[in-house]
């Protein structure tokens, strides 16, 4: 009679458990011990914070940022009725439009010279990016020199060519515009080398069949480039979007938000809400609307914009 041999699997399992059940659970074990340490992460520094934010927003807190008395929708409500919120939403997209579409074009603007095979580019490709090793705080600072209103390079300029001179941090009409362009210099390096890295990508053979075919360098741009590149703008136009929302360390350092709340944008808002006002349930409120609007244009960009993605 032949000894029957047992399967390791079946001799390993656990009591009670089939050898493919026990397979399945071990492997589910595995996974999560190795996902503990990022899902601990997330949990204390993501999860935790915008379930809090979201329990505030429906109380009345203390200078400490307890939670005292219930107060259901009314910061809500409140947001709604207050002129001042509304005057930083109205900052905020304005700010948007101002930043995303200018930034992403000249990005690509300098992504496509520096595609270029000529000598001593690699030099302006440095120069271009250069601006992702510097600090907000530093570039503002730079910024708020070249923007004073009587030893700034903007209004020197101004006047060697016989032009009035502008308050460019000081006037309601500039102050944003001013803001706005600081803004586009700082995040042109990021988007410069995310955008000239998917140019480098596009093969070669697409652009010599197209030369071979009598094609111009603008037919070129419009039907190979840009479709080509497209998952790399569509990254781009998604990130620029969601870092213009969150826009805070400009404000803070050239305007505090002035004046007369041109610069009043909601992520400084929330701050000047919690932090020198001590209201942290309308600041918590308002965090929560400033995650509703970045939710809904991050779906619309992917519904929309995804449509438009031509995928190798």
């Amino acid at each position: 009679m032949k000894a029957e041999v047992s399967s390791p699997v079946r001799q390993a399992s656990a009591p009670g458990l089939k050898p493919g059940l026990w397979k399945r659970s071990l492997n589910a074990r595995t996974a999560l011990l190795y996902l503990f340490p990022s899902i601990l992460l997330f949990s204390v520094f993501i999860f935790y914070p915008m379930f809090r934010t979201i329990y505030l927003s429906f109380f009345l807190t203390d200078q400490h940022g307890a939670a005292s008395l219930f107060v259901g929708m009314e910061n809500y409500a409140y947001l709604l009725e207050s002129e001042a919120f509304r005057n930083s939403v109205k900052a905020t997209i304005l700010f948007v439009l101002y930043t995303v579409p200018a930034g992403i074009i000249i990005s690509l603007f300098l992504a496509l010279i520096a595609n270029e095979k000529l000598r001593g580019i690699g030099f302006f490709r440095t120069i271009y990016s250069s601006t992702m090793g510097i600090s907000v705080a530093a570039s503002s600072v730079v910024w708020l020199f070249l923007f004073h209103p009587s030893v700034g390079m903007f209004n020197r300029l101004l006047s060697v060519l016989h032009l009035p001179q502008v308050q460019w941090l000081l006037n309601p009409d500039w102050a944003l515009i001013s803001v706005a362009i600081s803004t586009i210099w700082l995040n042109t390096g990021f988007s410069f080398l995310i955008l000239l890295g998917g140019l480098q990508n596009i093969d070669e053979y697409l652009y010599e069949s197209a030369k071979i075919d009598g094609a111009g360098y603008w037919y070129q741009l419009r039907r190979i480039t840009i479709p080509m590149l497209s998952p790399t703008l569509f990254f781009i136009i998604t990130i620029s979007l969601i870092n213009a929302f969150q826009t805070f360390g400009q404000v803070d350092i050239l305007t505090k938000g002035g004046p007369s709340q041109a610069t009043n944008l909601i992520v400084y808002s929330i701050y000047r809400e919690a932090f020198i006002n001590y209201q942290f349930g309308t600041a918590s409120a308002q965090a929560v609307f400033l995650f509703i609007c970045i939710l809904i244009v991050t779906i619309l960009q992917f519904k929309l914009g995804e449509k438009k993605v031509h995928y190798q």
